[in-house]
């Protein structure tokens, strides 16, 4: 188990990702190259590669504490939240 994603939450979650698949990164904060202690940001060339989806989804995710960056450290996955819109979701101080 990697963060919470087991052999059967991951195939749960693609089954739940591939219709909301799109072709452009839908958030307006990216790229962002800065890198951070444990690797680099995303680069442009690096989002070509990537497979983005619509935001809509809500993940319940465990976290030690929000970095000096706006960064998760120690996060793992808890599983999918049906309880509110992807609209609604905010970060927590």
């Amino acid at each position: 188990m990697r963060a919470g994603f087991t052999a059967h939450i991951r195939r749960e979650l693609i089954g739940k990702l591939k219709p909301l698949v799109i072709s452009h990164c839908p958030f307006a904060n990216l790229p962002d190259a800065s890198s951070g202690h444990w690797g680099g940001g995303i680069t442009a060339e690096h989002m070509h590669e990537m497979c983005w989806t619509k935001p809509e989804l809500i993940a319940q995710i465990r976290f030690t504490e929000w970095t000096a960056g706006t960064r998760l450290r120690h996060a793992a996955f808890l599983g999918l939240r049906a309880d509110k819109a992807a609209r609604q979701v905010r970060k927590e101080s």
